[in-house]
């Protein structure tokens, strides 16, 4: 099964287990990734699954849709060029070592 690494503000790191499919939005919050708020649950409608996805992982990543470039404007945390949501990122084996750090703050 792919991973994902989560890197908290202060540098904690936090390997996850990620099913193939599955967002790493919920893979955090079941995985006990503490800094992923997540309140929408992933449709996409409050922002406040903000993370910074590391620059070598950006060419691997659908590019985000309209919709997520649109919520992306309504972070608490400044938006900066590699800031995705992680409930629109969806994991596959191709994405295994992904490493993202979570934004601070979410609310």
């Amino acid at each position: 099964m792919p991973k994902a690494i989560f890197i908290a503000p202060d540098g904690t790191r936090s390997e996850v287990e990620v099913a193939v499919g599955t967002s790493l939005m919920h893979a955090a919050s079941s995985g006990g990734v503490e800094g992923i708020v997540g309140d929408c649950g992933g449709v996409m409608s409050c922002a406040t699954c903000h993370v910074f996805v590391e620059p070598e992982f950006i060419p691997r990543l659908d590019m985000p849709s309209d919709a997520e470039r649109q919520m992306l404007d309504y972070t608490a945390a400044p938006r900066q060029p590699q800031s995705r949501l992680s409930c629109q990122l969806l994991m596959t084996e191709a994405l295994d070592g992904l490493t993202v750090r979570i934004a601070d703050p979410q609310l």
